[in-house]
Formats: structure tokens, C-alpha cells, sequence
């Protein structure tokens, strides 16, 4: 689905910098100095959507701060809002295309990444595109803390299958799988706008959180 042009983004982003990051490359290694209480962990969200999930987690989640990374600018404003209703200090968003963490993140520098519907690609001359491909658990583990976690969620059978393996594959230890989160009634579950519409329509929702060995 084509995404409308919105001529207006690049004003609404530049105007709430209390929450968008401007010069999020100047960050690297010093994240934690956007936030009030700067002790606590930091987690990060790619591929942030319209922003219900982290806009959720910050509020439900004070002692954490988050960083959202959204790339396509028509997208993050939404996400921008959401965080800006939700009336939380804990949240930062990022309009940029990291296609390496290591630009961004200090070796680590991050306590938990969250993968939330990520682009499937399931062509397999695609897997090198997907956020679970080993090529990016390279860059997790860099930026990463020890015993740092990956959360994956979703509706998507043949990631999930294909993250599995290739989590395993990788060395990380699996810490918690669900095969139809929603069944599991997890009552700290934050629903993204992707899991609402595909969890009404009967489809099982995908979760599993693993991490990386000292």
C-alpha cells in the first residue's frame, strides 16, 4: 500500500524535539543523557509503525527509557503523536534508517530490542533483509549489554520459524516462545496497531524473546 506524502512532516518533527532526536548519530554512546532519570534502561524498538507499542511500553514502564526507530517519515509523525498523548518523559523517537546499529548504538550501550511485525521477506533471495538474519544479530550483540534480549513478535508463521533457527543458530538462548500469544492472556502484553488488526481476525500472534550468552 502506497503511503500518502505528508508536506507537513518535516515542520511537526522539527517543532517536538523534546521527543524526536534531530542529530540521533551525535547521540552514539550517550543516549541516556536525553532522559530524566538516566540509571535506567534503555530499550529499543526498530521499526516503530504508528507508534502504539512503544507509545504503551513508555507509559506502562517508567523505570525504562525508550528509543523508537522509524524510518518512513508519513509513518513516525503518527508514532510521534501517540507518544506526545500518552504524556510520558521516557520515550525518544528516531526518523532514520540505521542500517547499521553500530552507527547509532555504543557497544553496550542497549538493555532489550524489540523486533514488532517486521517485514517478513519471504522470498528466500530476501533473507538477508530480515531483522532476524544473522548479519543483524551481529549488530544486537554489539550494542547490546551481557545477556542483552531480543523480542520478537509476529503474525507471520515463517519468520517466527525462520528466527528461531536462526536465533539457535547464532548461539542466543531462547527464553521465552509463544505460539498464540493472546491465548497466553499475558496481562503486560502491549498490543502494536498490526497485532490488534490481525488478532481480530482470528490470527495467532507470534512471541518469543531470546538472548545472547556471556
Amino acid at each position: 500500500m502506497r503511503l500518502r506524502n505528508k508536506p507537513w512532516a518535516d515542520d511537526f518533527l522539527r517543532e517536538n524535539d523534546k521527543v524526536v532526536v534531530q542529530q540521533p548519530f551525535d547521540m552514539k554512546g550517550k543516549w541516556k543523557e536525553l532522559f530524566d532519570n538516566q540509571e535506567q534502561p534503555l530499550h529499543l524498538e526498530i521499526g516503530s509503525g504508528k507508534g502504539q507499542f512503544i507509545a504503551g511500553m513508555g507509559k506502562q514502564h517508567q523505570d525504562v527509557n525508550f528509543v523508537g526507530l522509524e524510518f518512513v517519515k508519513s509513518v513516525i509523525v503518527g508514532a510521534v503523536k501517540k507518544v506526545l498523548a500518552a504524556e510520558t518523559t521516557n520515550v525518544r523517537m528516531v526518523n532514520e534508517n540505521a542500517k547499521d546499529l553500530r552507527d547509532l548504538f555504543e557497544d553496550n550501550e542497549v538493555d532489550h530490542i524489540y523486533l514488532n511485525f517486521s517485514d517478513p521477506w519471504p522470498k528466500n533471495k530476501h533473507e538477508k533483509r530480515r531483522l532476524t538474519f544473522h548479519t543483524f544479530l551481529e549488530q544486537y550483540k554489539a550494542v547490546l549489554k551481557e545477556e542483552g534480549q531480543v523480542t520478537l513478535k509476529t503474525d507471520n508463521k515463517g519468520l517466527f520459524e525462520y528466527s528461531l533457527v536462526s536465533f539457535s543458530n547464532f548461539g542466543m538462548i531462547l527464553e521465552d516462545v509463544s505460539v498464540d500469544l493472546h491465548a497466553d492472556e499475558d496481562p503486560l502484553n502491549v498490543e502494536t496497531e498490526y497485532e490488534e488488526k490481525f488478532s481480530a481476525k482470528g490470527q495467532p500472534i507470534y512471541r518469543c524473546t531470546a538472548r545472547f550468552p556471556i
